[in-house]
Parts: structure tokens; sequence; C-alpha cells
């Protein structure tokens, strides 16, 4: 570890800087290759605590990437189930502090009745899609039905995700990131958003997906994590309905899609994709 790197760890203010940081940081690092030493400068990604607080009430912290944070306090806040609409969200901005960000949201009163209520004052993991929720009604919420979606070839989700791995500019800095995308029926990638956690990474796509006005009937989601029922629950607020992850399913990932109307995939590469639920939606053909 050079002299810089130790002064900057021993520093106490060196934790007093999170709020201000960028997405990525900088490090110089000794990497070994077999016997072979070299050093080198790396890039990796900041995980910052990102507080969230409705009408002047905090409601939780988060840890995440300090990139596209209006998406994702949208995207949230939605998927959430705190508000109802995208008009709900009256007014936010972003407030940067010395050891991590918060942003502040005016909803609609009706919106901040049900927050107060609903209030998660506890510290989330990385991307946590159910820390602090005070109850098993909290976690599983409602159903969103989904209706529509017309069969996409199967090659159409390899080109999505294929597309996706490579518009990561996070990931291919720093080797640590999610991603989500949007992507239209034969493939083509629109919309991709990164985080180190795989449900804010998917809660910023559904805000910059609400707020660019796509129909999400007419594409799909892809996840480059596993679907777990979290994910699985986001994606039906959206409306998208075919999700598609890297990795395998959970049950209740399975159980909460076959009943809302989801065709969940599962391990999408390589040329494979095991279809879970409601396979009617792909069919035979290349992207």
């Amino acid at each position: 570890m050079t002299g810089a790197n130790t002064e900057r760890l021993r520093d106490p203010m060196g934790l007093y800087r999170l709020g201000y940081a960028g997405a990525l940081l900088e490090y110089h690092t000794v990497r070994w290759d077999g016997a072979t030493r070299t050093e080198q400068d790396e890039r990796i990604v900041e995980e910052t605590p990102v507080a969230i607080v409705y009408n002047g009430i905090p409601h939780v912290v988060m840890m995440a990437t300090p990139a596209d944070l209006e998406d994702f306090a949208l995207g949230f806040s939605l998927t959430e189930e705190l508000i109802q609409s995208p008009a709900d969200l009256e007014h936010l901005e972003i407030v940067r502090y010395s050891r991590g960000v918060e942003i502040q949201a005016t909803v609609a009163q009706r919106c901040a009745e049900v927050i107060g209520e609903r209030t998660r004052r506890l510290t989330g993991r990385t991307g946590c899609g159910i820390c602090g929720a005070d109850g098993v009604d909290a976690v599983l919420k409602q159903i969103h039905p989904v209706s529509g979606g017309a069969p996409l070839v199967v090659g159409a989700i390899q080109s999505a995700l294929d597309a996706l791995s490579a518009n990561q500019p996070l990931n291919a800095a720093s080797g640590a990131v999610h991603a989500a995308g949007w992507a239209r029926a034969d493939g083509t990638l629109e919309l991709m958003r990164e985080d180190v956690g795989r449900h804010n990474a998917l809660d910023k796509l559904v805000g910059a997906a609400i707020s660019a006005k796509v129909d999400p009937a007419q594409g799909f989601v892809v996840v480059t994590s596993r679907a777990s029922f979290e994910m699985v629950q986001k994606a039906t607020v959206l409306g998208a309905p075919l999700l598609a992850a890297i990795s395998g399913p959970t049950g209740l990932a399975v159980r909460v899609a076959e009943q809302s109307g989801l065709t969940l995939v599962g391990f999408a590469r390589r040329g494979r994709a095991t279809v879970y639920t409601h396979p009617q939606r792909v069919v035979a053909g290349s992207g």
C-alpha cells in the first residue's frame, strides 16, 4: 500500500467525503498474477449512504452508487408502493453532505400519510429489497397483474443481454456493478442503469423508463443478477411482460411471476434460457 493510500485510510476525514464522491474511486493497488507482481491504479465503484426523505421525514437509508439518483428516487418510490403515479412525486432535490447523500422528496399529502405509517428508519444493506420492513405484508406486496406483450423470439433475449454487458461503463471499469436494462421486443437495448445493488439498478431503470415514457408492454427487462421475488415485483410495477436474468430465480420469484402473469426467464446466457412461467411469450428464432 502506498503512503498516499495509507494516509487516506488513516485520515478520519476520509469517510467524510462520501457524499461528494463520484461513481468511481481511483486507487493504487498491487496485483499478483502468479508470481508476477505489478503496481497499478484501479477504479473501484463507490458505495454511498443514500437517505430518502419524504416531506421532511427520513424514510430509509440505502447503500447505493451515487449516480442517476433522480431515477432511483422515482423508481424506488413506485416499486415500494409509496406513491401511486409519477405525478405524486411533486418535487425532488439531491443534497450532498460530508458522509452521504440525501434525496429530499416532496410527495402528495395522501402519499405522505401512507409513507408515515410505513417509514423504515433503518439502514438498508447494499440495495437490500426488504431491509427494515416491519411485517410480512410489507414484504409481500399486492400482486400487479401483467397483460399484453407480444411473443418474442428467444434470440432477442440473448441480444439484449449481450448489449447490456457491452454497455456497462461502471462495471467495465470496476467489475463490481449490477445492471438492469429495458429492451424492445426485437432485443434492441433502449435503457440501462447500473448500481452496486441489483435492486437499486432495477429501481433506477424503472425511474428512467417512466421518465422516458416508454411503453413497457412493447419490450422486456433484463438484469445481470439472480431473479429474486423483489426483482419480479419491481418488474411488474413497471408493467413489463417479461423479466430475464442471467442467473436463476427463487421459488418465491416463480410464485409471484406465475400469479402476476409475468414471463420469468432465468439462466439466460451463452445461448441458453430457461422459461419458468407463462412460456407462451417466448418462441423460437434468433434476435
